[in-house]
């Protein structure tokens, strides 16, 4: 899966230009976080959320409502943008943006294809995706195994799922395990024998986990 799959395509932006009080409005109105700003049709910087709070108590904790007011109508976008904005394209990898956003400490990246704005991907769209990825908001049983890193012993296990009449939803593996051993999830997808696919993996395998979402 890419950035492409999951992004906003619908952007909501500002121009380098306009006043901190059109970013304020437009996040409100869209109910955003994350607004990039334009010069001559190209990504020059990002305004959040965050930065406007990080700016203005720094500049209005001794005002007054009306002096606030004031300080926004006067503050231009240029006075809080942090012009280093990092973009990613659409054919980045899911998981790649994820930990570039982590890496960076940021929650969103601007889509750029040949220097044209396509998109925006933020920290919530990578949730999405997660959950999409992993099933989690499927119906289904949820099975973790403690298996021996070695071929075929994730076929093993998820030849027990379907024997039981289920389908798999998603596999996940991840070496937060003892050496030598992988923790494997398993998620079921379709109407089996669930008693019987129960029995039949704890007798097999006694350390499994069986979680069920109803």
């Amino acid at each position: 899966m890419y950035v492409k799959d999951w992004m906003t395509h619908t952007v909501h932006t500002v121009d380098i230009k306009d006043g901190v009080v059109a970013a304020v409005r437009l996040m409100r109105a869209m109910n955003i976080k994350h607004v990039p700003v334009m010069d001559h049709g190209k990504v020059t910087g990002l305004v959040s959320d965050r930065m406007l709070k990080e700016y203005l108590p720094s500049k209005g904790t001794s005002l007054d409502v009306f002096e606030l007011n004031y300080l926004l109508e006067n503050t231009k976008i240029t006075d809080v943008l942090k012009h280093e904005v990092i973009v990613c394209a659409p054919q980045l990898p899911i998981e790649e943006a994820a930990m570039l956003m982590l890496e960076k400490g940021i929650g969103c990246l601007p889509v750029v294809e040949n220097g044209v704005l396509v998109g925006i991907i933020s920290d919530k769209d990578i949730f999405k995706a997660m959950i999409d990825i992993t099933g989690g908001n499927k119906k289904g049983y949820r099975i973790t195994f403690i298996l021996e890193d070695r071929s075929g012993s994730i076929k093993e296990a998820a030849n027990i799922v379907r024997a039981h009449g289920f389908g798999i939803e998603s596999i996940l593996s991840g070496h937060i395990a003892p050496d030598g051993m992988r923790k494997v999830v398993i998620r079921s997808r379709g109407n089996g024998d669930g008693e019987a696919m129960c029995a039949e993996v704890m007798k097999t395998y006694p350390d499994a986990e069986i979680l069920f979402r109803g």
